[in-house]
């Protein structure tokens, strides 16, 4: 009997962080320990960190195709804007959910996100218990309920 693969559910939900503040990693990263649901949160802290991990570039070969993006918009090098559209232009890419996780509350920033094809916008809420309580409720949607296309 052939061998088949884990139940998407069963296999941990690999996560790639966008985020140049280093307050802001280690809270996800924390945050991101508690949740209920296994997952593997990588980390680039740039925009051109960020595609040289998704093409798997460099000291990134053989990194693992992400189920999920979460980007920060206001970073050095390539912004988050940027990236996305790179993201959502790349045959290979384009399918994997970018949710974009910042501080702007511009609406120019929210309606370039979603004219690029970013699949949400949250607003990064202020102190700890505030943006766990946002962590378990986007765990409680986009790693319980939502189904990733299939990993190549």
């Amino acid at each position: 009997m052939p061998e088949t693969a884990p139940a998407p559910h069963m296999r941990p939900v690999e996560i790639l962080l966008v985020e140049d503040s280093e307050p802001d990693i280690l809270l996800t990263l924390e945050a991101f320990e508690e949740a209920r649901v296994p997952n593997r949160l990588h980390v680039a802290r740039d925009g051109v960190e960020a595609l040289r991990f998704l093409r798997g570039e460099g000291e990134y070969a053989g990194s693992p195709r992400p189920d999920l993006i979460l980007m920060d918009i206001n970073m050095p090098r390539k912004n988050g804007l940027e990236v996305l559209r790179e993201i959502k232009t790349d045959a290979g890419l384009g399918s994997i959910p970018v949710l974009m996780l910042t501080t702007s509350q511009a609406d120019e920033d929210v309606r370039s996100s979603y004219e690029r094809h970013a699949s949400g916008y949250m607003v990064k809420p202020v102190g700890f218990e505030n943006f766990l309580h946002a962590v378990r409720a986007f765990e409680n949607f986009w790693l319980t309920f939502v189904r990733f296309p299939p990993r190549l």
